[in-house]
């Protein structure tokens, strides 16, 4: 679906959407993560709420791994809008995401068994009984917690969840946005249904980051995270700044900026998360360190003895996980004339650039990338309720093609 410019500006375009959606449904929450993004929506829902003396639910999905201007800026929104904001600020043992460490390649935040080396300690207020939620369990992943949530929370009852996403961030945003195989409100194409009572509006799909800071500019009474600020000093530009927890595969760009701007929490971070000394030291540099633009191969390795070797050299568990997803990519690959047991070692940059076959070189590039679940290659991420029923059937698929076969001590 092609972009179409409207007839009025963002921001009333925005709150006309907003408003919208309170007429359409009677138990509304946001998604509030305390970054640009939702800080802006948390504002224009809030003040909606307050014109129609409406009580709106806040999703807080803590990480515990967080900055603490962070979380300075989530209590002063709260405060600001008691009166309307039904708060939920969540601070359960979740899986997430480590890419710099093929050792631990998911943590578990607010794990009660590290507790002698949590980050922080839990806020005022937080829900971090794991009995609290019927459906939850320790371990379960943020991707699973959320849709979950929603039905949770909807009670039965259509429900509308404020996201703070817009479409020019990233090609799957857009995506979300555009596509029309979703179910919609009123054929809006900024909602997406994700569960059987729970809606998703995307109030600010169609902002710019020019048009965060220019909100921020001209309404100097909202507040907005200050992290922002610092990370400006710090030479980032608007477009590259990021919040949320700073270990996943896009996040971990901006790791070396952790101990800079709050260096006692770094030291709590070093104790916690594997890798994030090593992420911070290395993450700016090209080349093999972390697979970024150029890579080589030592000498006397084709791109298949390299990236063999690399698997040789992972942990057992992990070198398995990268197998299953190998075998899933070269099989798919077969289906277009490719043999999965004669892959080609390279192959022209704009064939592999986009994804039109298989290389080993790419193979190489995502394991050095620590590319978990393969998203460079197309992939997205396993859920894991099913994790240990997809390791067992990716090994008889395994067996069946023939693309990295189990041992028969596997079996």
């Amino acid at each position: 679906m092609p972009k179409r410019p409207l007839d009025t500006d963002v921001l009333t375009a925005a709150r006309l959407r907003i408003s919208a959606m309170f007429e359409t449904f009677k138990k509304l929450y946001v998604s509030f993560s305390g970054g640009k993004d939702s800080t802006v929506m948390m504002h224009l829902v809030m003040q909606e709420a307050r014109l129609r003396n409406r009580e709106v639910g806040v999703l807080i999905v803590d990480l515990e791994g967080q900055y603490r201007r962070t979380i300075n800026h989530i209590d002063a929104l709260l405060a600001a809008y008691k009166e309307y904001a039904k708060p939920f600020w969540i601070c359960l043992p979740l899986s997430l995401r480590n890419a710099v460490s093929v050792y631990e390649p998911k943590w578990i935040c607010w794990d009660k068994d590290r507790r002698a080396d949590w980050i922080r300690e839990y806020p005022d207020e937080c829900i971090n009984d794991e009995l609290f939620f019927p459906f939850f369990w320790k371990g379960m992943e943020f991707e699973e917690f959320v849709p979950l949530f929603g039905e949770w929370y909807a009670q039965g009852e259509r429900t509308g969840c404020f996201v703070g996403i817009r479409a020019d961030e990233s090609l799957n945003r857009f995506r979300t946005i555009a596509s029309t195989d979703k179910e919609t409100i009123d054929g809006h194409q900024w909602t997406t249904r994700i569960t059987d009572n729970v809606f998703n509006v995307y109030p600010i799909y169609d902002w710019k980051t020019e048009d965060i800071w220019t909100f921020h500019a001209k309404h100097k009474e909202c507040d907005y995270n200050t992290l922002y600020d610092v990370m400006h000093q710090a030479g980032l530009s608007i477009h590259q700044q990021r919040i949320c927890q700073p270990y996943g595969d896009d996040q971990r760009r901006g790791l070396w900026l952790f101990h800079l701007i709050e260096p006692d929490t770094w030291a709590r971070v070093l104790a916690r998360v594997e890798g994030a000394n090593g992420g911070a030291l290395y993450i700016q540099e090209r080349g093999n360190i972390t697979g970024y633009n150029r890579i080589s191969k030592p000498p006397g390795h084709t791109w298949k003895s390299f990236a063999m070797f690399l698997l040789d050299t992972m942990p057992p568990r992990t070198a398995e996980h990268y197998r299953n997803k190998l075998a899933v990519h070269f099989q798919w690959y077969s289906r277009k004339g490719y043999d999965p047991a004669n892959i080609p070692d390279q192959q022209a940059q704009e064939i592999e650039s986009k994804r039109k076959g298989p290389s080993w070189r790419r193979v190489c590039k995502a394991l050095l990338r620590n590319d978990y679940y393969f998203k460079g290659m197309g992939f997205s991420p396993t859920k894991s309720t099913a994790y240990q029923r997809y390791c067992d059937l990716m090994k008889r698929r395994r067996d069946k093609w023939n693309i990295f076969p189990t041992s028969k001590e596997d079996q």
